[in-house]
């Protein structure tokens, strides 16, 4: 058997699904060997796209994603895709073509030492240099990019060693099992439990995994413990819940915090350093147990006073089955401020003024995506106000990247979500920045007839970074540009454009794409004029409930 038709096997036998990529002719010898396999491959306009789509496969699968490129300009085009990957916690391999090793007759040409390029972004990058180690590779690169803190791992496959001939063999897939912290971490979680007089339960990025969500609702559901989110927690229990306080977006001074400052003990389960810090610790503070797959990483903003480390839900369900509710414990406080920041929240939802802003954005895609729709985000400033604002009922129904925080993702991501769930709703948010820098994807959602729906925040301007500019006391400059006609943009594509003049033409519109067929693209005029106001200005200078 030929070597790319083994590691074709190799990528069947661990159920892989789909490829995402471009090849190129170092590639071929694998791209023809795909030709009759029972793996999907989706061509893409940019490595990037490919890549995205790879990552976001892993988010919502759990299972590895694979994306494909040549060798030199294709494989650097997937060194942000791998980032964002391997920080975001997604399973992902990348597989890159390579020049022969043997021997050469192109010099230098496009040849860069991807594998060590790939290192410092990955949990392992390697090149296959003898076809028989093609099966060992594959099953250990997989067994790698899955396990906690799943990841990116890259193998490159040189052109010469893909052509090679080599004997059948596959290793058996086996699934990966964690331990459980010992009695004692238990006996003295529940010790700080009872001695506290407020905990709060925070929910961050590892706890995004499948099975721990049930078990993290019924810990809330048996103690009555009040809970918050980090950005890449959303849904992890249902922001709908009674005792749901809100979303940490930023790092302090929301309404929010004012709770995080009068509890006693967090419960912090799935705390992901990648994330920026919901909040401060401070010596004599706030006291924090810390659950996850892996012990706490000690500085000087977080140092736990226990680490209760393993596997999560079988934690989590350890402690629900030993705990008890406590009479001491009081979370009137935590109810008001609950109140009172939902009623900040939700101030500006029914907000008439056009251009939109995003605050009543956001309310109008909420009413019109079902409990189990799907939003993607690209980054841009309106991440900020989704996080915040933006309440889901389930687990990854609003994708953001809290981690490497790229431009670019918003539009691959949602496809490869409307890839894994063709018959739920499926809507991308994107800036006009973000989005003009993968909008050659259109095509690839067009051309695999997806049922999808792009929402562009037009503010003709980097509006993230003109709100920082702004926060930091400098004048407006160096952010403003000018965009193409995105509803002729769409058409040229062959997907449909749609350009609103009113909030309530958004709401119209909105609600007759999210029903139909095909690729749907509303460039949407958003006001962020109150960005500065709101997020620098009024939060700063709150005043927290007494």
């Amino acid at each position: 058997m030929k070597a790319s038709d083994l590691f074709i096997k190799a990528l069947e036998n661990e159920g892989v699904e789909y490829i995402f990529g471009i090849p190129g002719e170092e590639n071929l010898d694998l791209l023809n060997s795909l030709r009759n396999s029972s793996i999907q491959f989706i061509l893409t306009r940019h490595e990037q796209g490919a890549g995205f789509m790879a990552a976001t496969y892993g988010r919502l699968t759990g299972k590895v994603g694979v994306c494909l490129s040549t060798l030199g300009p294709g494989a650097s085009n997937l060194v942000t895709p791998a980032a964002y990957a391997n920080l975001g916690g997604m399973p992902m391999l990348m597989i890159t073509g390579q020049k022969p090793i043997k021997k050469s007759k192109q010099g230098r040409f496009q040849i860069i030492d991807v594998v060590h390029m790939m290192k410092p972004i990955t949990k392992c990058s390697k090149q296959v240099v003898n076809a028989n180690n093609i099966a060992a590779m594959v099953r250990q690169s997989f067994k790698l990019a899955s396990q906690e803190r799943p990841g990116a791992v890259h193998i490159e496959l040189p052109e010469d060693i893909a052509k090679e001939e080599v004997d059948e063999q596959l290793f058996d897939v086996r699934k990966t099992y964690y331990p459980v912290a010992r009695k004692e971490s238990i006996k003295n979680a529940i010790k700080m439990l009872y001695e506290a007089k407020m905990p709060l339960v925070l929910i961050g990025a590892g706890a995004n995994r499948r099975c721990i969500g049930s078990a993290m609702k019924d810990f809330i559901d048996k103690l009555g413990i009040p809970f918050f989110m980090t950005q890449m927690g959303k849904g992890v229990v249902s922001e709908f819940h009674p005792l749901y306080l809100g979303t940490a977006a930023l790092s302090d001074n929301d309404y929010l915090h004012c709770a995080i400052e009068r509890a006693d003990l967090i419960i912090n389960v799935g705390h992901d350093i990648i994330e920026k810090p919901p909040f401060f610790m401070k010596e004599g503070g706030t006291k924090v147990i810390h659950i996850n797959f892996s012990p706490s990483n000690v500085d000087a903003t977080y140092f736990p006073q226990l680490d209760m480390t393993g596997d999560i839900a079988r934690n989590l369900v350890s402690l629900t089955e030993l705990a008890q509710k406590q009479e001491q414990w009081d979370f009137t406080y935590f109810m008001r401020i609950k109140e009172e920041s939902q009623a900040h929240i939700s101030k500006y939802f029914k907000d008439e003024r056009f251009p939109i802003l995003p605050q009543r954005a956001l309310k109008d895609i909420r009413d019109v995506l079902p409990k189990d729709g799907i939003l993607t985000l690209d980054n841009g400033i309106y991440k900020i106000w989704f996080a915040r604002n933006y309440k889901c009922y389930l687990p990854h129904t609003l994708l953001l990247d809290n981690a490497l925080a790229t431009m670019g993702a918003g539009l691959a991501s949602a496809m490869a979500a409307k890839i894994v769930h063709p018959d739920k709703k499926v809507i991308a948010v994107c800036g006009d920045g973000g989005f003009m820098m993968n909008s050659q994807e259109l095509e690839t959602a067009v051309r695999l007839e997806l049922d999808l729906v792009v929402i562009i925040l037009n503010d003709s301007a980097y509006g993230m970074i003109k709100w920082k500019q702004e926060g930091m006391g400098f004048e407006n400059f160096g952010l403003d540009y000018k965009n193409p006609d995105f509803v002729q943009y769409a058409k040229a594509y062959g997907a449909m454009g749609h350009k609103p003049t009113s909030c309530d033409e958004f709401g119209s519109i909105l609600n007759h794409v999210i029903d139909s067929k095909g690729v749907h693209l509303i460039d949407l005029a958003v006001d962020y004029s109150l960005n500065h106001a709101i997020l620098n200005e009024l939060l700063k200078n709150k005043t927290c409930l007494v």
